[in-house]
This record gives C-alpha cells, sequence and structure tokens, in this order.
C-alpha cells in the first residue's frame, strides 16, 4: 500500500483528497470518498453557514471516517461558514479564493489542520508563513477557477519552495497520475472530476455523461477578462461567453451573465447554457462507476506503474 505522510496527518488510508467542487461536492460524495479511504470534502462554495452544517450532518451520520469542508473564502457567508466548522470541529478544512489567515486562530482552536489551494510559488510560501499544515497546488489544467502555471512545472517548484508537505491537483484521474505527481515530489494528489463521474455523486446523470463522453480537447477556459478564469466543457454557453469576451464586454456584463450557470449545470443538467466545469483529465475518463472502485484502480494502477518503473529501470542498468 502506497502510504505518504499525509497519510498520518490527516488520519487517511490513501493519500488522495477529493475536490471541493461548488453543488457536486456534497454530503453524500465526501462520506462515500472518505469511506473508501480517502478524504471527503464538502464544499461550502457560497451557500448560507446553516446548508453548510447540514451537509457537515448529513456527512457525520453517514461515516465516523475523517471528512473536511472547503471553504471558499469569497463567500458572502464565510465568517458565519468558518464558524460552523469550528462549531463542528472539522478536521479539515481546505480553502480557496483568497487568504485564510484571518481565520488561523479559530481553526487551530480545534486543531484543524488547514490546507490552502495555491496557483504559485509565492502564495504557497506566503500560507506556509501564516501557519498553513499543507499546501494544495493546483495547475491550470484543473476544472474550475484556475491559475496560469501548469501541474507539471509548478508542482516541483513549491516542493523546493516550502517545507510544509505539497499535494498536487490538476490533471489526475489514475494511478500514472498519481505516480507522477509523486515524483514531483508531491505528498499526495487531489482530484475533482473522476470524482464527479461516480455512481455516488448527486449532480446530474448527463453532467456526467459530458464528462465520460468528453475528447482531450473539450475543454476550454473562460472568462479570462475579468480575471477569474474558469475552466468548462465547450457548450453553446462557452460559446456565447467567449464572443461576449472578444466584442469587448465589461467584467460586470460576463459575470452577470455567468450567474448561476453552474447549478443550472449541476443541479438541473442543463448541458447547453450551464457551466459544465470539468479539467482537461475529463478526456481520459471513460466510466462512471462507485467511489470505492475508482479508488481501488487507482491504487492498482499506481503500484502497478511503479512495479513497472523499477523493472524498466533494472532493464537499463
Amino acid at each position: 500500500m502506497l502510504k505518504t505522510k499525509i497519510c498520518d496527518l490527516l488520519n487517511i488510508k490513501y493519500p488522495i483528497i477529493q475536490g471541493g467542487m461548488a453543488w457536486v461536492a456534497d454530503a453524500q460524495l465526501a462520506s462515500s470518498v472518505s469511506e473508501a479511504g480517502a478524504l471527503g470534502i464538502i464544499a461550502a462554495g457560497n451557500a448560507p453557514a446553516e446548508v453548510v452544517e447540514n451537509e457537515i450532518l448529513k456527512a457525520k451520520s453517514m461515516t465516523d471516517k475523517p471528512f473536511g469542508v472547503n471553504v471558499m473564502l469569497l463567500s458572502p457567508f464565510v465568517d458565519k461558514v468558518v464558524d460552523v466548522v469550528v462549531k463542528h470541529k472539522i478536521p479539515v478544512i481546505t480553502t480557496g479564493a483568497g487568504n485564510p489567515g484571518k481565520y488561523m486562530d479559530k481553526f487551530k482552536s480545534v486543531d484543524a489542520k488547514v490546507i490552502p489551494v495555491v496557483p504559485s510559488v509565492a502564495l504557497a510560501k506566503r500560507m506556509e508563513h501564516i501557519g498553513a499544515d499543507v499546501v494544495i497546488a493546483e495547475g491550470m489544467e484543473s476544472g474550475g477557477h484556475v491559475g496560469e502555471l501548469t501541474t507539471m512545472s509548478m508542482v516541483p517548484q513549491i516542493v523546493d519552495a516550502v517545507t510544509i508537505p505539497v499535494v498536487a491537483a490538476g490533471g489526475i484521474a489514475d494511478g500514472r497520475g498519481f505516480v507522477a505527481a509523486l515524483s514531483l515530489g508531491a505528498q499526495g494528489v487531489q482530484m475533482g472530476t473522476r470524482f464527479v463521474a461516480s455512481t455516488e455523486c448527486t449532480a446530474a446523470e448527463i453532467y456526467k455523461e459530458y464528462i465520460k463522453r468528453a475528447k482531450d480537447r473539450d475543454t476550454i477556459v473562460t472568462g479570462r477578462t475579468t480575471g477569474h478564469p474558469v475552466r468548462v466543457l465547450k457548450n453553446k454557453f462557452t460559446r456565447e461567453l467567449i464572443k461576449m469576451e472578444e466584442m469587448g464586454a465589461t467584467k460586470e456584463e460576463i459575470e452577470k451573465f455567468g450567474e448561476g450557470r453552474l447549478r443550472l449545470a449541476v443541479k438541473e443538467g442543463d448541458m447547453l447554457m450551464g457551466s459544465v466545469m470539468a479539467g482537461q483529465i475529463a478526456g481520459l475518463i471513460h466510466d462512471i462507476k462507485p467511489v470505492k472502485d475508482i479508488m481501488s484502480d487507482i491504487m492498482n494502477e499506481a503500484e502497478s506503474t511503479l512495479r513497472n518503473m523499477c523493472m524498466q529501470i533494472g532493464e537499463f542498468k
């Protein structure tokens, strides 16, 4: 069994974290991932604190394994969401879209492990300085909001720049990607798109089917002109959004046009005008299956990949 520092730190069997995907990462998915030996995450997104608390209570009723909450720092409800995760002594807090520094004392008061998602070396170093336990280095291959650097180039640079463990994210969906991340110096991986295509995920079935049918060039990054680029699968919505950007639409006009589009795709199954967030790795996903089978396949393939590498190295010698 492949075990790293992340396993002991987070009290999990496998060094894999499920991505905190808004409207997707709910109690059912998080508890299923945790039951399978990884770390499930409930995404707070822009949801009110009472909604997040309800999901936490559901997850606690579905698993006795550790799970975490992803706190979106730009949420209008962030202060109350932080109070909720502290109240329930959530053992792992991942954060996105900002600096969790102002909440660090609250998180540490309940001995939570704080794991910010970062897109650069500079931000990784800053997160270590304010007391983060781990950082998730997320490359631009990932679905949803993205940075400018690729996973391959960024992860080893962050590993060299900080002393805390690094988790690699973006473009990882199987055992080969898992091993590649470890070879770059990461202590674990975060995966999102692969877990969307699971039977336990409550996203609309057609959303999962779109990921399953995706080819290698079927994602596109939108919203670059707003300063908040997002990777999604191509559809009518993305074509119209890109056209707006090319025509010089303002940031406010583009944000207004994109409002509510993720929920439209995830919950209502609108694949034409919804925002179908998915990573570039979608082209490698060809099935929808139980989380436990996803985990088993990844770990078995990772061990097989390592054995084959050792054999190749032996032959090279």
